[in-house]
């Protein structure tokens, strides 16, 4: 049986490279398994630990999947590139002798220069203030988890109980790792695997559709803690599917981020 721990953190450090999530790391699907936005973030922390600093922008997170990450001890293991523009760090996630995530972060050093006023490359989201309906999934218990819990939510266009694109203002309310500050890029990353939950096409009663992957581009850091996600999904009969997010902050954009979905029909719906 896996072990459950409570606490107001999403992770405890146990000792180096060890680590421990709380039931704040909990998905929406099952009370064994994280949901995506808990490692994601858990990997930048890692790697901005590692290879962060003044002056070094998270501008790529790749994160794979490889199996529902369960909430039980994990060990973190880092290999870092250092570079003079670009540093690099590859990180990986295990439970046992079991390889459960895998993830790239790239990290790019600022640079003063002189441009122009900077594009607005979509409309505004009306801002948190003015938002108040929060993000909750049909038939899934109100329960402490990450995405209830960990996350506080509001619904800033469309809807996320009818299908199509919506688009949602998400808050990091409790600190990731004990006793650790959370990162605008943690923010970003805990935020940005929502997109599918969000934007969805088909009946979740009747269809999954989980990603397999997170890749988040960033052009700027997030300004102040609540991070926008505009999601749109496309699925496909083939059953492969992707959701993309603009990513935004109550200033403007700030980046994209993209998640391939694998498209399943439940076996009750197919009989």
């Amino acid at each position: 049986m896996l072990e459950t721990v409570d606490g107001e953190s999403v992770f405890l450090w146990r000792a180096e490279g060890e680590v421990q999530p709380t039931v704040l790391a909990r998905g929406p699907w099952s009370e064994t398994a994280q949901h995506g936005g808990a490692p994601a973030a858990l990997l930048v922390h890692a790697a901005e630990k590692a290879l962060g600093g003044p002056g070094w922008l998270l501008s790529r997170m790749t994160l794979e999947l490889l199996r529902p990450v369960p909430v039980a001890p994990l060990r973190l293991a880092i290999r870092g590139r250092r570079g003079r523009s670009v540093r690099r760090a590859e990180v990986t996630l295990k439970a046992g002798d079991c390889e459960v995530a895998r993830g790239v972060a790239v990290l790019m050093r600022e640079e003063a220069i002189e441009l122009g006023a900077p594009a607005v490359c979509g409309p505004r989201l009306p801002p948190p203030a003015d938002c108040t309906e929060p993000v909750r999934i049909p038939g899934m218990p109100d329960a402490r988890s990450f995405h209830y819990t960990a996350m506080e939510s509001r619904v800033a266009a469309g809807s996320v109980t009818r299908p199509g694109p919506a688009a949602v203002w998400f808050r990091l309310t409790v600190p990731l790792v004990d006793g650790v500050p959370n990162s605008p890029a943690m923010r970003v990353m805990a935020a940005a695997d929502f997109g599918n939950g969000i934007s969805w096409v088909l009946p979740p009663d009747r269809f999954t559709f989980v990603n397999t992957d997170l890749t988040v581009h960033l052009h700027r850091a997030p300004v102040g803690e609540w991070v926008g996600v505009d999601a749109t999904t496309v699925m496909q009969p083939h059953g492969v599917g992707l959701t993309t997010s603009r990513l935004v902050d109550e200033l403007g954009e700030i980046g994209i981020a993209m998640q391939g979905l694998v498209v399943r029909q439940r076996a009750a719906a197919a009989a």
